[in-house]
């Protein structure tokens, strides 16, 4: 398989991924793209980005998380995902670390898209780029 060219600075970093999907082909290639997808759709003001000798970054106002791909599987690392909570239980890879967790898709498995999205939303909330919560009224004395 052929590397994407890294260094090549007159391309953003958009057309680099899309480049890299293409590339992959196959599953893999369809796997990198639906959650692609769904990271945009999760958050409309995402940053692409080209990082690592060739690694997808997806930011806002810090890492989301990187899109890499392997031989037998495609994964997903969020930079912060052991402070994100986890009900659906999406992170089946790096989970002994202090920061980071990461949801390993291998062939044929799909990913619950509401809960990938929810944990999209967290870790841009996390990055302090999402909406905030107000602050509580506290009583007057």
């Amino acid at each position: 398989m052929k590397k994407s060219d890294a260094s090549s600075p007159d391309q953003p970093a958009s057309a680099l991924i899309s480049k890299r999907i293409a590339e992959l082909g196959g599953w893999r290639g369809e796997t990198l793209g639906r959650m692609r997808k769904l990271i945009q759709q999760a958050d409309p003001e995402v940053v692409e980005e080209w990082k690592w000798m060739g690694t997808p970054v997806w930011s806002h106002s810090g890492i989301i998380c990187t899109g890499e791909s392997y031989r037998d599987k495609v994964k997903l690392t969020f930079a912060k995902g052991a402070s994100l909570p986890d009900p659906a239980g999406l992170f089946n890879s790096s989970l002994d670390g202090n920061m980071r967790r990461a949801i390993d898709i291998f062939e044929g498995e799909q990913v619950d898209a509401a809960a990938f999205k929810a944990l999209v939303q967290q870790a841009v909330a996390l990055n302090g780029g999402g909406k905030t919560k107000p602050a509580k009224k506290t009583a007057k004395s």
